[in-house]
């Protein structure tokens, strides 16, 4: 089990620092379905087996996150002003977030991870902008604009446990960004949310003692470990590739990422 925790962390650290996912898309899908084939659906960790992957990926997200962040300054590749305006925002959409997924079963969590992945592979594909950006130079955004995409983003990043990266990505795409652009600076977007989570999952969880000793909340202790160490040896290994993939390949594999994402959450029972 740990040596399979440590090679979804090091997936987890490769698509951070590639893509900006944070981590999300590989831990929770790979997770829930450890936590499930370990403990049986119908056990009081099966039942909780969504909130343990979603919560304990935004543990993770800091650590990786945060690597990452560093990895893509170091690289130049950074635009800070505008991922600085979005940061507040995130972080206060984020609680309410995590709180309304503590609140709801693990089955209603799940289904939504599902469809949010549906969509926006859809809006991806369908919608144009995203495949080949529009423009050369990224364009501002207002300041209405900007206080609404970063709380629906903390909501919804929060609520699912996969950092921003499925909305800064393409968000920052259809604004004229390059993919290199826009999945670095889905890092530090991912920080606000993955903090304000994880310490929501901690403390609204803090008293289920029927979880077991290794449990702070939501949080899977040993899980994070494994994760957070595969995650670093991710990142050291593709920080490589920063800026190395062509624009339209990087912006395919994204997408075909979260295919293999959801194609995993649905053959999961």
């Amino acid at each position: 089990m740990y040596s399979v925790l440590l090679l979804c962390g090091g997936m987890a650290g490769v698509t951070t620092v590639l893509f900006g996912f944070g981590g999300g898309f590989v831990v929770v899908p790979l997770m829930y379905a450890m936590l499930v084939m370990s403990y049986g659906v119908d056990s009081v960790v099966g039942q909780s087996a969504m909130h343990i992957a979603v919560a304990t990926s935004t543990a993770v997200m800091i650590f990786a996150a945060l690597l990452s962040t560093w990895r893509h300054q170091r690289a130049g590749t950074l635009a800070w002003h505008q991922v600085k305006p979005l940061i507040g925002y995130i972080a206060i959409g984020a609680v309410g977030g995590a709180a309304a997924a503590q609140a709801l079963s693990g089955s209603w969590v799940r289904w939504a991870f599902v469809v949010y992945l549906a969509v926006t592979i859809m809006d991806s594909i369908l919608r144009p902008g995203f495949m080949q950006a529009e423009t050369s130079h990224m364009r501002p955004m207002g300041r209405s604009f900007t206080a609404a995409a970063g709380t629906v983003i903390g909501v919804i990043a929060a609520f699912l446990g996969v950092g921003g990266s499925v909305m800064t990505v393409p968000l920052m795409r259809r604004r004229g960004a390059s993919m290199t652009a826009a999945t670095a600076m889905a890092n530090p977007l991912s920080l606000p949310m993955a903090i304000t989570a994880t310490t929501t999952y901690v403390l609204l969880a803090r008293h289920d003692v029927s979880l077991g000793p290794w449990h702070a909340g939501y949080v899977d202790l040993r899980a994070f470990m494994m994760l957070a160490l595969g995650s670093w040896l991710g990142i050291q290994l593709a920080s490589a590739w920063i800026g190395r993939i062509p624009d339209h390949a990087h912006a395919k594999i994204y997408v075909l990422l979260l295919v293999l994402a959801l194609l995993v959450m649905l053959v999961i029972s």
